[in-house]
């Protein structure tokens, strides 16, 4: 949306009206934050089709269960919890068609993240995207939260089930594993 001192009545009263049904309503909120939501996804998911599937499996989703919504303000946090469940979908069913379990992955992204950093020239090479991408899918999700979506610790928590607390740690944690690939010499 503009920024401009109306809005959050503006968006309000499109919350009201989705909510009623009103499709005109529902599509002008979802255009406020369609970037958001993809950015999330494809910094999630890492795949360009099934960032597009989650964004298109939320809006349904988020559609149909509108009249649900309980707090009007929450519009935002809710959306992106639809797409978090719809991402952490999607990755347990790559996990399941690559024949990979869980604990695979993290070993997986521990290897190559030492790979990566034992290059000579790896800040050269890469960029902050590879480094995001070595993270485990948890890390992915509160960094994505936090820096995409803009959410803070307490917000992140409610989204992921996560205490405050436990956020925080994970997200100081994944940044400092990013730092270190881009920049091994720190």
């Amino acid at each position: 949306m503009n920024g401009n001192g109306n809005e959050p009545q503006e968006e309000l009263q499109l919350i009201k009206r989705a909510k009623r049904g009103d499709v005109k309503a529902f599509s002008q909120l979802y255009a406020g934050i369609y970037t958001e939501l993809y950015k999330f996804a494809l910094y999630t998911i890492r795949h360009r089709q099934d960032a597009e599937d989650a964004v298109s499996e939320t809006v349904m989703t988020a559609w149909e269960k509108m009249k649900y919504l309980r707090k009007d303000e929450s519009f935002r946090n809710w959306m992106f919890t639809i797409l978090n469940n719809q991402c952490r979908k999607i990755l347990r069913e790559q996990r399941k068609a690559s024949g990979m379990a869980d604990q695979g992955k993290e070993r997986e992204n521990l290897q190559m993240e030492k790979r990566l950093c034992s290059e000579p020239d790896y800040a050269g090479q890469h960029d902050v995207r590879e480094a995001f991408g070595a993270l485990g899918e948890e890390e992915r999700i509160i960094v994505a939260f936090s820096v995409f979506g803009g959410y803070q610790s307490e917000e992140i928590g409610k989204m992921t089930g996560y205490n405050p607390a436990t956020v925080r740690s994970k997200k100081k944690r994944a940044l400092e594993k990013m730092r270190k690939i881009i920049d091994p010499e720190t």
